[in-house]
């Protein structure tokens, strides 16, 4: 999927990726699936925390502190390449330029998936703004302190990239496989998704194709040996 344009496209409402599924599928491709195409969701320790965190941000409104103007909950739209959601804090500074700044819960360190999200919304601000969108920064809750992250080309492309993807993945209405790894301690969506009865269940089918292609050579092998 590299080297995804970026000119602009028009897309049709339904075509409009949502920003947080550019973080669920750099996370897990299947745990984007489950949630935006079976609309499937569960809540756990890490996704209560989340919320919690979200409830100073979630509600649509703005102050202004020292010249720089504070939006909530700001609805963000980019035709370039897709997408729609909103931004938990837009920092509107003195001659207009936009910084976004992402909510997340837990202390303070870098994730690439955060990371992807925050670079989607600075695509948003700077399509709808024309301002030129250089950084934004994830707040980690935890520790109290924000994370500066700088909206490279590659992260970018990275953003293009992640939303053919999606989109891509939802137009084909497949389901990804499970990854059973690390990951899925953490996730909300572990019950649902099964991942290691799932891959138990994709060993023993690999095992019976093996037994099965192992058991065909060995009789073309034996009928070989007859002629």
């Amino acid at each position: 999927m590299s080297g995804f344009p970026l000119e602009k496209v028009r897309m049709e409402q339904d075509d409009l990726i949502f920003l947080s599924a550019l973080q669920h599928y750099s996370y897990c491709p299947r745990q984007c699936a489950l949630i935006h195409e079976e609309q499937s969701f569960a809540d756990n320790l890490h996704t209560a925390r989340g919320d919690a965190v979200h409830t100073l941000v979630d509600l649509e409104g703005y102050e202004v502190r020292a010249g720089v103007r504070i939006e909530r909950a700001l609805p963000l739209r980019c035709e370039r390449i897709g997408l729609i959601g909103k931004a938990d804090i837009v920092e509107f500074l003195p001659d207009g330029t936009p910084f976004p700044v992402e909510y997340k819960h837990g202390s303070r360190r870098q994730r690439t998936h955060d990371d992807l999200q925050l670079a989607a919304q600075a695509l948003c601000l700077e399509e709808m703004t024309g301002r030129s969108v250089i950084c934004g920064a994830i707040y980690h809750a935890s520790s109290r302190r924000r994370r500066e992250v700088a909206v490279t080309p590659e992260l970018r492309q990275l953003v293009a990239d992640t939303t053919a993807a999606i989109r891509q993945m939802l137009q084909a209405g497949k389901m990804p496989p499970a990854v059973n790894d690390a990951r899925c301690p953490e996730c909300s969506l572990r019950e649902i998704c099964q991942p290691q009865m799932l891959a138990e269940a994709e060993k023993r089918k690999t095992l019976r194709s093996q037994l099965f292609t192992a058991f065909a050579d060995s009789a073309e092998e034996g009928t070989c040996r007859r002629c």
